[in-house]
């Protein structure tokens, strides 16, 4: 048995098994959904941190306007002092991507565990104490085979895919390149690389998702689904938030 197998997919599938076995009518759409709440519960503290430095960089978006506009000749200079600004009010505009890449391991991992460990032969990886249901029923609820693709979870998956994009994207953001002026200035190389990255994955991902999820078991868009539906959530709360007072300068004179 090999470590990722041990790690990583063993884990969920006994996780999975068991939801299985506890929730009503064992409905493994249902299994799947609370898997997906308990993962976005897990990640909750990385999702927020992600959602602050959007809010952070709308924020700081004027700082930005003022150096670009005041160090407008000096394309160094302006390059130089808005990584400084970054640096100094903690900014990270690739900090974005972060989330996607911490998920990934946790989506091959069911990805595995749906399209072996979910087989009579593979419910040998259920620890001793996992009660072994003989069979797994992949039919919900709503008449959807979560074994087999599903056109309408991947449909589904890349529209939520789309909203959550259309938030990210509200300008300013993450995904601001620099003016071009100084695009191609040393030290905007990575405030331009990161835009870039940003911009291209907020609109090619729901594409993505539904040419891939098209071809995939559908418990694996049902999970992307479910997770896209609770990050656009979490953002919208989040964003909606006042922004808290600031503290009024007291001058020394």
């Amino acid at each position: 048995m090999s470590i990722f197998t041990t790690l990583l997919i063993q884990p969920i599938l006994n996780f999975l098994v068991w939801l299985y076995n506890v929730v009503p009518g064992n409905d493994l759409g249902l299994a799947i959904i609370i898997l997906t709440v308990v993962v976005k519960v897990v990640l909750y503290p990385l999702t927020m941190a992600q959602i602050k430095q959007q809010r952070s960089m709308q924020e700081l978006q004027p700082k930005i306007d003022e150096v670009r506009a005041r160090l407008k000749e000096d394309k160094e200079g302006q390059a130089k002092e808005l990584m400084e600004l970054y640096k100094k009010e903690k900014v990270n505009p690739a900090s974005s991507c972060l989330p996607l890449l911490i998920q990934l391991p946790i989506f091959i991992g069911l990805y595995r565990a749906l399209v072996d460990g979910l087989k009579s032969q593979g419910l040998h990886l259920l620890y001793p104490f996992i009660p072994n249901p003989g069979t797994i029923d992949t039919i919900t609820a709503f008449g959807i085979d979560l074994a087999v693709p599903s056109i309408l979870l991947a449909v589904l998956a890349g529209a939520v895919q789309f909203v959550q994009s259309r938030q990210i994207l509200k300008k300013p953001s993450s995904a601001t390149p620099p003016p071009a002026d100084v695009a191609k200035t040393e030290g905007a190389k990575d405030e331009g690389m990161a835009a870039m990255m940003n911009k291209q994955m907020s609109y090619i991902m729901p594409v993505v998702t539904i040419f891939i999820g098209i071809s995939l078991p559908g418990g694996l868009t049902l999970y992307w689904f479910i997770m896209s539906l609770l990050t656009v959530a979490q953002q919208a709360v989040f964003l909606k938030r006042p922004k808290p007072p600031t503290e009024p300068q007291i001058s020394v004179s």
